[in-house]
């Protein structure tokens, strides 16, 4: 048995986190949520009982096996050390470490491997990295990658609970005949799509959100030298990430050849019935496991490249289940610290 912290437990991860531990029954000795003192004593729902949340100190990792962070960057660079320190291996869903030489960048069905080289911290990725890489894995193993394009279209759910109270109340504005202020983003986001998803990054006008994208799917499929092109957009969906996708293998992959390499892998679900309107969609995947796939067929412009459509719930698949699949690898492989 395992004695997991959450720090983040009151945010919309952590409130997912806390779910997928349970639906997943993942042994427990004890669960410490853990939040800032604004939250500290907040009640949350675990396996029937209701537990009181600890506003995060530094006595707050003392005993425990497996401290889970999904509360910002921020937090992350504060408390990590110190959960470290206490004899925790951190699991960590933001962005503070991602690209550290050392920290393994892990996605539970595609790198496991990676986990063993931890030394303390093992990072979550993006979570529109995530649901991208099992597609890419399965694809680069039959031929290798040369160049995948990406057009993101992710939910608000993604920058967190103000940001879809903003789209239910912009939402109720403009069908009332409103003009809604910008609010969360710098644009309304009701009946719009934001080509901007993130912050600027640097000079060459990208945003962090994009340069993610690129270089964490380098990391985790090691690849350094993958081209990678990417737009993010952020639109009027409560939950759920799609993404429009091009990949160039090295060799040819036909389209059926790709449904069936894609069915086969466990996690993906292949939904590609276009003429009876059957496609992964937004609303089918929120609330459910693993990322979903459909229109795959050729790039008409490219013949050794393939078009697809992959989506997956930002919450679950893109943070909390990866997070907890980590966790589980860690306990299964016996890569806690107070197994070594």
């Amino acid at each position: 048995m395992t004695r997991v912290a959450i720090l983040g437990a009151t945010g919309m991860v952590g409130s997912t986190l806390l779910r997928v531990l349970e639906e997943r029954a993942f042994p427990l000795d004890e669960l410490r949520p853990l939040a800032s003192e604004r939250s500290a004593g907040t009640v949350v729902p675990y396996a029937g009982r209701d537990i009181t949340v600890q506003a995060v100190g530094p006595r707050s990792f003392d005993g425990i096996d497996i401290a889970i962070f999904s509360a910002g960057a921020t937090r992350s660079r504060e408390w990590a050390p110190v959960a470290i320190a206490a004899g925790a291996v951190v699991v960590d869903n933001s962005s503070a470490f991602r690209m550290d030489d050392g920290v393994p960048l892990v996605v539970a069905d595609v790198n496991p491997q990676a986990a063993h080289a931890h030394t303390g911290l093992v990072a979550n990725p993006n979570c529109s990295t995530m649901q991208l890489m099992p597609v890419l894995a399965a694809l680069h193993r039959r031929s290798p990658l040369e160049h995948v394009t990406v057009a993101t279209y992710q939910s608000v759910s993604g920058t967190g609970r103000a940001a879809v109270d903003a789209l239910r109340e912009q939402s109720a504005a403009v069908l009332a005949g409103e003009q809604p202020p910008a609010g969360v983003y710098q644009h309304q986001i009701a009946f719009n799509a934001l080509p901007f998803a993130g912050s600027l990054s640097g000079s060459d006008s990208y945003t962090d959100e994009e340069l993610k994208l690129v270089n964490e799917s380098r990391k985790i499929l090691d690849l350094p030298d993958l081209r990678v092109s990417v737009t993010c957009v952020r639109v009027p969906v409560m939950n759920s990430h799609s993404e429009a996708v091009w990949v160039r293998t090295r060799e040819s992959i036909g389209p059926d050849e790709a449904r069936a390499l894609l069915a086969a892998e466990d996690g993906i679900t292949v939904v590609d019935h276009p003429g009876a309107g059957e496609y992964p969609m937004a609303i089918d995947a929120d609330g459910k496991e693993g990322v979903f796939v459909g229109r795959i067929r050729r790039d008409l412009g490219d013949p050794n490249a393939l078009a697809l459509w992959v989506v997956a719930d930002n919450l679950r698949k893109g943070a909390a289940t990866n997070a907890v699949q980590i966790a589980e690898l860690l306990v299964r492989e016996s890569l806690l610290r107070s197994a070594a």
